[in-house]
């Protein structure tokens, strides 16, 4: 880090010494692992404190955000409770009919934005995901796992689908739509996007591949390395965008004025913590506490969030190396990004666990 920019982090609050250490530890990931590149940003009282790209990138690259982009979802969200388009308590099939079916009435807006709506893997896939008619087919043939509000178990892909439609119910513009005119553009973020040509973000590259004949699960994030999907915009993992407007979209949450406090306080406000249901690799394992489609620290920090930063802090870790939050003590929003995936999708090995903490640990003690 430049003199120059140990001054603006230290203009902005941030120990030039905690965020050098930070940097180091990102740049020695890179260097001595096989990942490919990794981008970094650091964000408080709505400028950018640092933001480095390390590795075979540059600042101006755009990565897959994988469910880090959970949070920008829940922006969009947010942005609607605000504006009285929205109210969490509302049933879901009173602004979707078509999914009023086989139990399903009973679902609030607030189970499927805190992943307890009952039905963690109904099937939407590709080529069905790109017709707006076949979505809503499959929203009334999918049926209830368990009771809504019964269980925390992630809805990898189905629950953003069903955000998605209610925004489109609710302002008359896609989800993507909805995200460049009202928000990203306004705000200057124009990195962030959703259904993007392939060429136009970084490839995902098995850092773990031994030989030609290797191929990656075709599942989980891999899912998104096929060009027709990440075109088709699945909404939960397919937002695409740079670690630094990852990090603004998070103090514009609380500095721009787009949102009101009250519904970025509703948003992130903690309300159940709790083991995910399922298997590891897709959020079962340690107690994570819940806000509106984001993660929040409480007193677990699970969730691939620091645990050095405040209860209050929240965001969303995505596959394999990625962490995007916001602390609101702190003021401090973080953003870190890769384009390096084993082959699996996930890596819960010991020495990515460890990287991944301590990077994390590092990001949330800043000030």
């Amino acid at each position: 880090m430049t003199g120059a920019g140990q001054r603006e982090a230290a203009a902005l609050g941030v120990d030039p010494g905690r965020l050098g250490a930070l940097l180091r530890r990102i740049r020695q990931a890179v260097e001595e692992t096989p990942l490919p590149s990794m981008q970094v940003a650091v964000a408080r009282h709505g400028r950018l404190a640092a933001f480095e790209t390390f590795g075979d990138a540059t600042d101006g690259d755009r990565y897959v955000l994988q469910s880090v982009g959970r949070s920008i979802v829940a922006g969009v969200v947010w942005h609607l409770i605000g504006t009285g388009r929205l109210d969490v308590r509302e049933h879901v099939c009173a602004i979707v009919p078509e999914f009023g079916t086989n139990g399903k009435d009973a679902v609030t807006v607030e189970h499927v934005l805190t992943h307890t709506a009952g039905f963690p893997f109904a099937p939407l896939g590709y080529p069905k995901m790109l017709s707006r008619e076949q979505r809503l087919a499959a929203f009334a043939r999918w049926r209830l796992d368990y009771p809504p509000g019964d269980r925390l178990q992630f809805h990898l892909t189905s629950a953003a689908w069903v955000l998605a439609e209610i925004v489109e119910r609710r302002t008359g513009l896609t989800f993507a739509e909805y995200l460049r005119t009202e928000l990203a553009g306004p705000l200057g973020l124009s990195s962030l996007d959703l259904g993007v040509a392939a060429g136009t973000v970084l490839p995902m590259l098995a850092t773990d591949r031994t030989g030609d004949d290797q191929e990656p699960d075709p599942w989980g994030p891999w899912y998104l390395a096929a060009p027709r999907v990440l075109a088709g915009g699945e909404p939960s993992h397919s937002v695409v965008g740079t670690a630094a407007d990852v990090a603004l979209y998070f103090q514009a949450l609380v500095h721009s004025g787009l949102w009101t406090a009250e519904a970025v306080a509703e948003g992130s406000r903690l309300r159940r913590t709790e083991r995910p249901a399922g298997e590891e690799a897709y959020g079962g394992g340690t107690p994570v506490g819940m806000g509106l489609f984001v993660t929040v620290a409480g007193s677990t920090a699970g969730g691939g969030l620091p645990s050095t930063g405040s209860p209050a802090l929240f965001g969303n870790s995505g596959a394999a190396y990625q962490l995007g939050f916001l602390d609101p003590v702190s003021g401090v929003s973080f953003a870190l990004l890769c384009n390096g995936y084993p082959l699996a999708g996930y890596d819960l090995s010991p020495r990515g666990r460890a990287m991944t903490t301590a990077i994390a640990d590092l990001a949330g003690n800043l000030t």
